[in-house]
């Protein structure tokens, strides 16, 4: 059950980013604002990879992976950049819901490309997502 702190701190710090975020592009362009994110969020990592002297990387390292994490780079960069200019142009309280839309999607894409098991639970809980965020935005 370690996972689920991470999961939490994750759903906290995302919380703290949409408030953070809105307050940071107030005045300045929403694309020089991802910028500005993403150089500090680099800074961090590299931080705390050399904290925890994780630099050795693995004698090999297939392309499929590597492929895989350029894609989510890829659509980590876009979400970034249309979550930012949707919060320079409405509160961050209308913005926030409809981002969590991702785990809808999320849910969505790991049953249908990764196989993972569908069950009633799992679809009471996307559909109550679906619904809050229904509810928030309308």
């Amino acid at each position: 059950m370690n996972w689920i702190w991470f999961a939490i701190g994750s759903a906290f710090f995302a919380g703290l980013t949409a408030i953070l975020g809105k307050l940071g592009v107030e005045g300045l362009n929403s694309n020089l604002a991802t910028f500005i994110r993403t150089v500090v969020i680099l800074f961090v990592v590299i931080t705390i990879i050399s904290i925890r002297n994780e630099w050795q990387l693995p004698q090999h390292i297939a392309a499929k992976p590597v492929i895989f994490l350029v894609l989510s780079g890829v659509a980590t960069g876009l979400s970034w950049l249309l979550y930012y200019r949707a919060l320079q142009l409405a509160p961050a309280s209308w913005v926030a819901p409809i981002d969590k839309l991702s785990v809808v999607i999320a849910i969505v894409l790991g049953v249908t490309l990764l196989g993972e098991p569908l069950s009633i639970k799992l679809l009471v809980g996307a559909g109550l997502v679906f619904s809050g965020v229904l509810v928030l935005a309308l």
